[in-house]
C-alpha cells in the first residue's frame, strides 16, 4: 500500500476526533530566536542556587513566590515585575523574592487555559504564538533582575521556557500524576509539589520522594524529536501546603503534622505555605490574614517554614473574560491581592524573618 493510501486508511481509525493538526515549532527554534544570553543565564543560575540554599537552611531568608494567578496581559505583567523588582531589592536581606509568572492554568472543568494555550484570549489555541509570548515576557522579567517561578503543567512546555526558571511548581491537580513526578525529577531547578485538592499532604510527600529518584520516560528533546529522557533525580523538591476542600492547613498544628509526615518518609523537614487557594478560602481579601498567621510562626522561630506563595496583581480581585473591556492589571483567573496589600504583606514577612533571626 502506498503512503497516501496508508494515511487515508489510518485516518478512519486514528484521530477521529481531531479537528486539525498544526505543527509545533521545535524548542531549539524558539531558543535560538529568543536566547537567554550570559547575563540572564547568570541570574537564573544564581536564583536557583539561592533557592537551594534557602531550602537547605543555609540561607535564613524566606523564599517568597509572588505574582498574578496567571499572566494574561504581558504588558501588565511586566509593569508588575518593575514594581516587584524594587521590593525585591528593598527586602533582599530578608526575602528571596521570585516572581510568579504562570502561563498554564489547570482547570477543574473548562475555562481559559493560560497564555501559552490561548494567547489571544479567544479560544483559538495559537500555542506557537503563546510559547513565544511567554518566553519574551520571561526574558524581560529576568532583565529586571528578578528570578521567576512557573508551574509546569504540560510535560513538553519546559523545553521552551525552563532555562529561564529559578523555581518550579507542580499543582494540586497533578501532584499525584506519575508523569509530573518524573518531570520534576529531571527539572533543573527546585520544584514544589502542592498537597492534593482534597487537602491530602501525603500525596505531595510521596511526590517529593518519587521526584528525588531516577526515572526514564518518553518526551521530546530540544529539537522536538521524540526521546527517552533519563533523569538523575531532584533533591530540591519540597511540599507546598495550600489547604483543601474548604479547610486551611497553614496553622501551627497542620504545619507540624505535615513536617511529621516528611520526617516519617525520611525527607527534609521543610515547607512552603501558599497563603491563597484553600488556605484563604479562595478569597484574596483573606490572604493578608493568612500571611500574618504564617509570619507569626516564623517570628516565633519556626525554621521549617522556608517559603510562602502569594497571588498578587496590580488591581485587587478578579474579572470574567468576555464580560466586557478588561480592567488593566486585574486577574481573569483566581482573585489576587492588589499592589498596596502586597507591599504590606512583604514588609510583614520580612519583619518576621528578622524576628526569627534574632532568636538564633
Amino acid at each position: 500500500m502506498n503512503y497516501m493510501a496508508t494515511r487515508d486508511a489510518l485516518g478512519r481509525i486514528r484521530d477521529t476526533r481531531i479537528k486539525k493538526v498544526v505543527p509545533l515549532s521545535p524548542p531549539a527554534e524558539l531558543l535560538d530566536e529568543l536566547p537567554l544570553g550570559p547575563a540572564r543565564e547568570e541570574l537564573v543560575m544564581s536564583g536557583r542556587e539561592q533557592a537551594h540554599q534557602v531550602l537547605c537552611g543555609r540561607d535564613d531568608r524566606l523564599l517568597v513566590v509572588v505574582g498574578p494567578c496567571s499572566v494574561h496581559d504581558p504588558g501588565a505583567g511586566l509593569e508588575y515585575a518593575r514594581r516587584l523588582a524594587e521590593q525585591a531589592e528593598a527586602h533582599a536581606e530578608d526575602l528571596l523574592v521570585v516572581m510568579r509568572v504562570y502561563f498554564e492554568k489547570p482547570r477543574t472543568t473548562i475555562g481559559w487555559k493560560g497564555l501559552i494555550n490561548d494567547p489571544h484570549l479567544d479560544g483559538s489555541g495559537d500555542v506557537n504564538t503563546g510559547l513565544r509570548a511567554a518566553r519574551e515576557l520571561l526574558l524581560e522579567v529576568l532583565a529586571l533582575g528578578l528570578p521567576v517561578g512557573c508551574e509546569f503543567l504540560d510535560p513538553i512546555t519546559p523545553q521552551y521556557i525552563s532555562d529561564t526558571v529559578a523555581w518550579g511548581a507542580i499543582g494540586a491537580r497533578t501532584t499525584e500524576s506519575q508523569i509530573h513526578r518524573q518531570l520534576g525529577s529531571g527539572l533543573s531547578m527546585p520544584v514544589g509539589f502542592k498537597n492534593g485538592t482534597d487537602g491530602n499532604v501525603q500525596v505531595a510527600v510521596d511526590a517529593v520522594r518519587a521526584a528525588a529518584a531516577t526515572h526514564a520516560f518518553a518526551g521530546v528533546d530540544s529539537y522536538g524529536t521524540p526521546a527517552i529522557l533519563h533523569t538523575t533525580g531532584n533533591d530540591d523538591c519540597h511540599v507546598i501546603l495550600r489547604g483543601g476542600r474548604g479547610r486551611p492547613n497553614y496553622g501551627a498544628a497542620d504545619v507540624e503534622d505535615a513536617l511529621g509526615q516528611l520526617r516519617a518518609s525520611k525527607l527534609p523537614a521543610r515547607l512552603v505555605i501558599d497563603v491563597s487557594h484553600e488556605n484563604s478560602g479562595k478569597d484574596p481579601e483573606n490572604q493578608p490574614a493568612v500571611a500574618a498567621g504564617v509570619a507569626e510562626q516564623i517570628a516565633h522561630g519556626n525554621a521549617a517554614i522556608v517559603g510562602t506563595m502569594l497571588e498578587s496583581f496590580l488591581v485587587a480581585g478578579r474579572q470574567d473574560l468576555g464580560a466586557g473591556e478588561l480592567v488593566y492589571g486585574q486577574s481573569i483567573t483566581d482573585g489576587c491581592m492588589g499592589w498596596e496589600g502586597t507591599v504590606a504583606v512583604l514588609d510583614q514577612l520580612a519583619g518576621s524573618v528578622r524576628a526569627r533571626r534574632a532568636q538564633t
